[in-house]
């Protein structure tokens, strides 16, 4: 719903500019704070000045919040304990830390901290067809665990709670139980988002923690960099996420969702009957339709940035689009390869499949766009000290984690959803629309001065020229020492993931 009222819209590029912009919004709350975050971690680093004054890690501004008066109500992510361990592992320990904070403030009555785990599972007969591979993926989990002395073992039972069900003690060593069948928890809530005092929004792809720092200048090592896009607005898509984020937990479980004017969301629930089924119950999925109505009304330019692309019911939409309108043009900009190929030489199936689903959504969109499309991957401005996926072009990679979608630069989704059939219909997903063009024009130009750099030629801003000039650009940068390339902008390779890439018939697309 386009709006004419001007409002805040306060765009965050990279963790420098959010994780500060979140600290403020915590120091300004005067009431009360509403947060979900797939990851929350309280012994990230403080960045601003002004945080610093009360501590140096979150642990130490939860405190100074709780003691202000303000309740705060958080939400992070569990996960999926066969798949996920140390995941799960993680989230409990930040819970107990978050509560050890408001237990040390002044009023620890006003902390709420969850760790939730979506309710949807795999149906008995997926289970028992994946049983021997969840026997596997619980053991290599446990390999770390046992290195640790017994003391530490028994105490990362005592605090995950489902992972004690799921193993025993062969001799001294843990191992997992062959009987019964784990069940599996194959969807998240993977929103980030917080309203402050039901007024304020900040949201978007970025999660708290050290791991997601990253600077514009992206100059730290590859496997630490991380782009990301938050934003913080007012008005009343606040309100609306301060409800949907109150309610949220209430709606997987089966709940009717509230009607929403403002925020765009995903969520799915578990299935009455889940018998046969890996997948739950779509409940909504406005993000997916919001990318599927100005998808349907462009006619200069998409510009898309993602971590996966793999959503091919969307690439069909864009062939579709790029058929009806003969000057449409497409730019879209990925991570050179998935985090856990660059910088884990992961190589497990879960992995290929997404490789897979992705090199596909390319093809089909390449053959309707053909030279009317651009894709491009972010590298650093210096050379590769070493080979691989964590390198493209003699570059190290940048790596993207940014959801946004700007459509002829007068609308704009900014979101935590990826373009995969994951965030579109499965996990738990919140973003916002701009109601203005200037809005979108605001951030359509931070993002691409960012990745062009300021003195970038005005062909590469414009609606008709863009898609050509960046594609130009690229070309022109791959060959090029890294040093003397203009930006950061490479041609995307889809050779790598090619190689990798392996179709797993039978399992659902949403689940990559």
């Amino acid at each position: 719903m386009r709006s004419h009222t001007p409002r805040l819209f306060e765009v965050l590029l990279t963790a420098s500019e959010a994780y500060p912009a979140l600290e403020r919004e915590f120091m300004l709350a005067e009431h009360e704070i509403l947060a979900s975050f797939r990851v929350f971690d309280p012994w990230t680093k403080l960045r601003s000045q002004a945080a610093k004054r009360v501590g140096q890690i979150w642990f130490d501004l939860l405190i100074d919040t709780l003691d202000r008066g303000v309740q705060i109500t958080l939400t992070i992510s569990d996960f999926d304990p066969v798949a996920r361990m140390n995941f799960h592992i993680h989230s409990w320990n930040c819970v107990r830390a978050i509560y050890a904070a408001a237990e040390l403030s002044k009023n620890p009555h006003l902390l709420k901290v969850t760790a939730a785990m979506h309710p949807a599972s795999v149906g008995i007969l997926p289970r028992l067809l994946l049983w021997p591979r969840m026997i596997k993926e619980i053991n290599t989990s446990l390999e770390d665990i046992n290195q640790k002395p017994p003391a530490a073992r028994t105490d990362i039972l005592n605090r995950a709670p489902y992972v004690r069900p799921l193993v025993r003690y062969h001799g001294q060593k843990l191992a997992a139980r062959r009987f019964p069948p784990p069940r599996l928890y194959p969807v998240t809530h993977h929103q980030k988002l917080a309203v402050f005092d039901d007024s304020r929004l900040y949201i978007g792809g970025l999660d708290l923690d050290d791991r997601r720092y990253d600077t514009p200048n992206h100059d730290r090592k590859a496997s630490e960099t991380w782009h990301d896009t938050q934003i913080i607005v007012d008005g009343p898509v606040a309100r609306e996420a301060a409800d949907h984020l109150r309610e949220f937990q209430r709606v997987v479980r089966g709940a009717k969702p509230t009607k929403t004017d403002f925020l765009l969301r995903t969520i799915s629930a578990r299935r009455a009957v889940d018998l046969p089924f890996m997948s739950p119950k779509p409940v909504v999925s406005e993000i997916a339709t919001a990318h599927r109505e100005m998808i349907g009304r462009s006619s200069s330019l998409i510009y898309l940035e993602t971590q996966y692309l793999r959503d091919r019911t969307l690439a069909k939409q864009l062939a579709r689009r790029a058929k009806e309108a003969s000057g449409l043009t497409l730019i879209i900009i990925l991570p050179a390869a998935p985090e856990e190929a660059a910088f884990g030489n992961e190589k497990s199936s879960d992995v290929a499949y997404g490789e897979h689903l992705q090199c596909q959504c390319v093809d089909i969109i390449r053959r309707a766009f053909g030279a009317r499309v651009f894709i491009g991957s972010p590298v650093q401005q210096e050379s590769a000290k070493s080979k691989g996926r964590a390198s493209l072009y003699g570059s190290p990679i940048i790596y993207l984690h940014a959801k946004v979608s700007i459509f002829d630069g007068v609308d704009a989704i900014v979101s935590s959803g990826n373009l995969n059939g994951r965030s579109m219909c499965w996990d738990t997903e919140a973003g916002v629309t701009t109601t203005t063009p200037q809005e979108a024009r605001h951030l359509q130009t931070r993002s691409f001065k960012h990745w062009l750099g300021d003195t970038a030629d005005e062909a590469l801003f414009q609606q008709e020229t863009a898609c050509s000039a960046w594609s130009k650009l690229a070309k022109r940068n791959a060959g090029l020492p890294p040093e003397k390339r203009q930006g950061f902008i490479v041609p995307y390779a889809e050779d790598p993931a090619e190689l990798v890439g392996r179709n797993l018939p039978g399992v659902p697309e949403e689940i990559a």
